[in-house]
């Protein structure tokens, strides 16, 4: 452990040696339940991607009905947060793992974080999985392990926190491995698990066994063994109590061999057990277009001049011609399952017919060099920016008037509620939750095919619509009142949250349960 490391967490002990007492939480008798939500990104300290956005607002929307706290690696930019620390208990090593010590941190808005603190596991610059390069790290079965464990000891009440889960809610696959250490451990506390994108694995080689102490049975096809290696995400599948995605049309779409990324059998397995649920995700009460404070001007219904604002920031933002064409967005990670590749193909037709396209975004190199190239072939009608910023995003947003989101295959997707929201319409492919939150000629437009030809149909109905105003006003009034705020959306996991409890809950939960 380097000395800076050390100095740091060092400083973190002697503060909770003086600040124990009122952290200490008292078991008593409540109505809410305690819930440990486990995740490896939260959108206030550190994202990478949607995982980041849906940890930071399912968790607040549930704060008001349960005892909810999240557990996330302890990551550099988390400490780095200004936001106070204290540490409330501390965990032994296991086999390869290290030991750790769990932190807290308390939020302005009530909601509690537990750090998993393991300097020599989490603190590092790059992202939660990756370097400055973009090289996955090579520990990352160590370091998701240890989070999975931690998981598995508070809810055993291992770190004598004085506050132990009734239930644990594991999120994608660098959790996965809370359900099956405690599984494993013949702990009885009801286990959730929720899929955010199933093309990430979380795979590591076979010998990797007796580093992370995973039981001989443990590595059987039916369990955690995935094409020789071993798969993270398929352990949460197989031990956890349910398994929940994000959106009916994604639950249903992965029990078929062309979405199920070779996990399609055990998922039809989940089905047939009635443990298998699609629940659509909501957007945060953020996106308000009438308050939104990153927006050059805010809009409504009623008056839309705040929309003619931002447009004509994304304008200059992107060096584009202010002529009276369409203006289309893409706000996205450039990587092939986003179909930007198909974008690339389409943008000289939507050129050709009179629109212009803004980019925001990076992903894989030969896609964003593929983008870049596009637009410096159409310079004033195509602007490309490599990269992310929220302010800039939610212009986009708010100024463009279409949305162009070809998705190969889409979980659940929030830029099309944030387009929404915001009176752009979102042209997508009819797939996953944009099956589910789009209304084809209502809300936006869907096309059933990865393909220009599919694509280009719906842009051309797009801008038919576009060159009647009367219509494109009705469409973008309709859409900006569809997305659901968390607060509507959470409803079906509070549901859910009883049943596996045991409790009685009177709530009718909606027909996204898979039988």
């Amino acid at each position: 452990m380097g000395t800076a490391i050390a100095t740091r967490l060092d400083a973190l002990a002697a503060l909770s040696i003086h600040t124990r007492a009122p952290v200490l939480e008292l078991d008593g008798h409540s109505p809410k339940k305690k819930i440990l939500f486990v995740t490896s990104e939260f959108a206030d300290l550190v994202k990478v991607g949607g995982l980041g956005d849906v940890s930071a607002a399912l968790p607040r929307a549930l704060l008001s009905r349960h005892d909810i706290r999240v557990l996330i690696p302890g990551y550099q930019q988390i400490l780095d947060s200004g936001v106070p620390i204290r540490v409330i208990g501390q965990l032994p090593g296991h086999a390869a793992l290290p030991s750790c010590r769990i932190g807290r941190m308390d939020l302005e808005d009530g909601l509690i974080i537990y750090l998993v603190l393991c300097p020599e596991l989490y603190e590092r610059n790059g992202t939660p999985y990756a370097d400055e390069q973009g090289r996955d790290w090579p520990d990352n079965h160590i370091r998701f392990a240890r989070l999975g464990l931690a998981a598995a000891d508070i809810a055993a009440d291992s770190a004598e926190m004085h506050w132990r889960p009734e239930l644990v809610h594991a999120n994608d696959w660098p959790a996965a491995l809370a359900p099956a250490y405690m599984a494993w451990r013949g702990q009885t506390t009801p286990t959730l698990f929720t899929i955010h994108n199933l093309a990430y694995h979380g795979l590591c080689p076979l010998e990797c066994t007796p580093e992370l102490d995973i039981p001989p049975e443990a590595c059987a096809l039916e369990t955690m063994e995935f094409y020789g290696k071993l798969s993270f995400l398929k352990a949460g599948i197989a031990y956890a109590d349910h398994i929940t995605t994000v959106s009916e049309t994604y639950a249903q779409e992965i029990t078929t061999p062309d979405y199920g990324c070779g996990l399609d059998g055990i998922l039809k397995c989940k089905v047939d057990e009635g443990h298998l649920t699609g629940f659509v995700n909501g957007i945060d009460e953020s996106w308000e277009p009438r308050t939104d404070p990153h927006l050059v001007q805010g809009f409504s219904i009623q008056d839309w001049d705040g929309k003619q604002a931002n447009a004509e920031h994304v304008e200059r933002l992107f060096g584009l011609d202010a002529d009276a064409g369409p203006l289309f967005a893409v706000v996205s990670r450039l990587v092939h399952q986003k179909g930007i590749d198909l974008t690339c193909q389409v943008a000289e037709r939507i050129v050709q017919a009179g629109g212009r396209i803004a980019v925001i975004g990076r992903g894989e190199p030969e896609l964003e060099a593929a983008m870049v190239e596009v637009g410096q072939c159409h310079p004033g009608r195509i602007g490309v920016h490599i990269g992310f910023n929220e302010t800039d995003a939610r212009r986009m947003f708010a100024g463009s008037d279409f949305l162009l989101m070809p998705s190969r295959y889409e979980p659940c997707g929030l830029s099309q509620m944030y387009a929404q929201r915001f009176g752009s319409l979102p042209i997508a492919r009819r797939t996953g939750g944009l099956a589910d939150t789009i209304e084809d000629g209502v809300t936006g437009f869907l096309f059933r095919e990865a393909t220009v030809e599919s694509y280009m149909d719906a842009v051309e109905r797009a801008m038919n619509v576009y060159r009647h105003p009367e219509l494109l006003h009705a469409m973008r009034c309709k859409a900006m009142s569809s997305p659901p705020f968390w607060e509507e959306a959470v409803e079906p996991y509070n549901q859910l949250y009883h049943e596996l409890l045991g409790t009685v809950h009177n709530a009718a939960l909606p027909g996204a349960r898979l039988r």
